[in-house]
Order: structure tokens, then C-alpha cells, then sequence
């Protein structure tokens, strides 16, 4: 699988614009892809997403950063150099449908599936399978990304949000919890919580 992670101007693929991608090859970890680029033109900007990537609008709107219909054909030849492309991360989803938007912009006829290995599931699954309360809000599930990362022995993601960051982040919760092992060195002395996480 490939664990992917994409900064955006916004929440509606059809109306804002990847700002940069994040990804890597579970399966090799140190393949690893990130680029940043141009906004499509005419995309909608939030102040609020700015906020969150820290990018801002003279830097994803200039001429010195390559076009998102070069950044995504960058992606898409990377992708396709890895045997299993099926997505996963945080709410996959969001970053699968701002990828198809963006093949599509650039004519490119492919598009990911809609299956795709969700953490949050995994996390819950978890809680559920060792009797642990899920955090509610508004009696549905609270549980995001910062309390994935802090249940599995992590810190929170650091802000302003990197997508490769965000990509090895998650890559790195997906070990602890499939193999009880981290996968990535830099994260090696936040010790996986075994005893905590499993009673």
C-alpha cells in the first residue's frame, strides 16, 4: 500500500487545489515521494487551510513552483513503479479524491480505487478489540489523527502540517500497530506502549 498524505486549499477537490503531496511504499519505506506545486488556476483559497499547511497564497500561486498537472504526472510515474498502490492514511479518502480530481485535470485516464486502509479504522478496531473507550463527540467517534498518533506512543503532528510528515506519521502508526514495531528511526525513542495498549 501506499500511505499518502496531500495539503490542499481547501475541503471540495472540485473547487480547491492540492498544494503538495506526501507519500511512501509501506512495503519499502524509504521510497518515498513530495513534491509542492501550483494551485490550478482559479481554485478557491481558504484562509484556514493556509493556516493549517502554512503555505501561502504567493507561494502556491508562483511561477517558481512547478504546475499540479506536472507535480501529479510526477506523482503518477512514481506510483506506478510500486507493486500494491492501494491508498492509505488518515480519512484516505479525502486525499484519494483530491489525487482522481487532479489525474483528471491533467489528463491523465487512471484513477485510484475506492478501497483503501483507513488508520482511524484500525485505531478503533483497537480500542474496541482491548475493551478501551473511544473517545465521543457527540456520541460518534473523536478519535483524529493526534490521538491515533498519541495512543500508539507518538507525539501529535507538528504545525504547521507537512504531507510528507503527515505520510511517515501515519506509516509509522501502521507499523505499531500491525507488527508492534516502529518503522522509521527518527521516531525510534517514542517507545510503542505494548503493555498500555494491550490491557
Amino acid at each position: 500500500m501506499i500511505v499518502v498524505d496531500v495539503e490542499t486549499t481547501g475541503l471540495r477537490p472540485e473547487k480547491n487545489s492540492i498544494v503538495s503531496i506526501g507519500a511512501l511504499d509501506f512495503s519499502n519505506p524509504k521510497n518515498q515521494f513530495y513534491k509542492e506545486c501550483r494551485i490550478w488556476e482559479g481554485a478557491e483559497i481558504s484562509d484556514q487551510a493556509l493556516e493549517i499547511n502554512g503555505f501561502t497564497k504567493d507561494e502556491i500561486t508562483s511561477f517558481n513552483k512547478p504546475s499540479l498537472e506536472e507535480t501529479i504526472k510526477e506523482f503518477f510515474s512514481w506510483v506506478f513503479k510500486i507493486e500494491d498502490i492501494t491508498i492509505a492514511g488518515e480519512n484516505p479518502g479525502f486525499d484519494r479524491d483530491f489525487l482522481n480530481n487532479s489525474f483528471k485535470r491533467a489528463g491523465l485516464d487512471f484513477y485510484f480505487g475506492h478501497r483503501a486502509v483507513d488508520l482511524h479504522s484500525i485505531c478503533y478496531g483497537h480500542h474496541i478489540k482491548y475493551g478501551k473507550a473511544i473517545p465521543l463527540v457527540k456520541n460518534m467517534t473523536g478519535l483524529n489523527l493526534d490521538k491515533t498518533l498519541n495512543y500508539i506512543g507518538l507525539f501529535s503532528e507538528p504545525k504547521p502540517h507537512n504531507a510528507l510528515t503527515g505520510a511517515k506519521m501515519e506509516a509509522e502508526a501502521f507499523s505499531r500497530f500491525f507488527f508492534g514495531k516502529v518503522l522509521f528511526e527518527e521516531y525510534s525513542e517514542y517507545f510503542v506502549p505494548y503493555q498500555k495498549l494491550n490491557k
